[in-house]
């Protein structure tokens, strides 16, 4: 059924199809109807960040950024649901065309540029949704607010957010925000993480309830850059790491159409460097804090190799694009049979 939806979804336009599937999906979830789009995935319930999680495949950001559907991909089975990024004030993102579909290598190019309509908006829908499962809020910074100040965006977002989300991402790693990776290296992620771990401590006395935060990294950083991210993870006390976003290099798609647009890759061609992330991240923190696997994740088996990898939970979004909700059952069956 889906491969026949797909097919009329694909003859439109990249980010027409992601509306309109945004759309339906919710529109689905108000009447309570997705649930027949493909069978409940297995119980393999798994306790992450201090959260029970009903199983381990989540959706990840991005697909849902202003939160407009919550309720629609919850009925899909997703064990978690991660909505956003989103920033203080609502922003338009890159100029059009901003994403691209690379069919024959299963992947999708994008420069969207944290589209969003304000962290105010996203809490309107989110206070709407019937869904109490566990919901990630995936927060940015405003594409004209200088790096220099980015930390005042993510506890603005962080302050409005928290109690309102079951764990809060804080993404550091797009590529299509100027300067924003910056952020993963050095004295301004040892200040960024200072200063959320401090505002997350406030936050907790504040609501009488701790919600974790977990830092989303790219996969193009040298193994030496990825064990001192995973070292400043643990020195600032931050709760889980997300292994990864999409990744700037061209690696499986060459010569294909689109392949040369700028803007950060995601889908298969991903799938390995994500996963050495993952094992480089997990031989480094050796359990002592969570990870959360996303990157080319197209197939069932996909999802177990992160699990192995090190990672406790995974995130899909490409692959659910060009495999449909049948993707999440195939991942936690998978995962099942991994287990024994």
């Amino acid at each position: 059924m889906y491969t026949l939806v797909r097919e009329l979804l694909f003859k439109l336009s990249p980010e027409t199809s992601h509306e309109l599937s945004v759309d339906l999906i919710g529109a689905g979830g108000r009447l309570g109807l997705n649930g027949l789009l493909s069978k409940t995935p297995a119980s393999l319930p798994v306790k992450v960040m201090g959260l029970e999680f009903p199983n381990p495949v989540g959706l990840a950001a991005g697909l849902d950024k202003n939160g407009d559907a919550i309720d629609g991909f919850a009925q899909l089975g997703f064990g978690f649901i991660e909505i956003g990024t989103v920033t203080p004030r609502a922003q338009p993102g890159n100029p059009k065309p901003r994403l691209f579909r690379l069919p024959e290598a299963e992947a999708i190019i994008n420069r969207m540029g944290f589209n969003n309509l304000g962290v105010d908006h996203l809490l309107a829908r989110v206070q709407a949704a019937r869904f109490k499962g566990v919901l990630g809020i995936n927060i940015g910074k405003n594409f004209d607010t200088p790096v220099e100040r980015a930390v005042d965006d993510y506890l603005l977002c962080l302050d409005k957010v928290y109690a309102h989300a079951s764990y809060v991402t804080v993404n550091v790693s797009s590529p299509n925000t100027p300067g924003l990776r910056s952020l993963q290296f050095g004295d301004s992620l040892k200040q960024l993480l200072e200063a959320l771990r401090q505002r997350q401590e406030d936050l907790a006395r504040q609501h009488g309830k701790r919600v974790p935060l977990a830092i989303k990294i790219a996969p193009d950083m040298s193994d030496e850059e990825t064990v001192q991210v995973a070292a400043a993870l643990l020195d600032a006390g931050m709760d889980a790491v997300i292994a990864t976003n999409t990744t700037l290099g061209r690696d499986g798609v060459k010569g294909l159409e689109f392949a040369d647009e700028a803007g950060g890759l995601s889908g298969a061609p991903v799938r390995d460097k994500s996963t050495h992330i993952v094992r480089v991240l997990a031989g480094e923190l050796a359990g002592r804090l969570p990870i959360i696997a996303v990157g080319g994740i197209t197939e069932g088996k996909h999802a177990a190799e992160k699990i192995a990898a090190g990672a406790s939970l995974v995130q899909i979004y490409s692959g659910f694009i060009y495999k449909g909700p049948a993707l999440i059952r195939e991942a936690v069956d998978a995962i099942a049979a991994a287990r024994g």
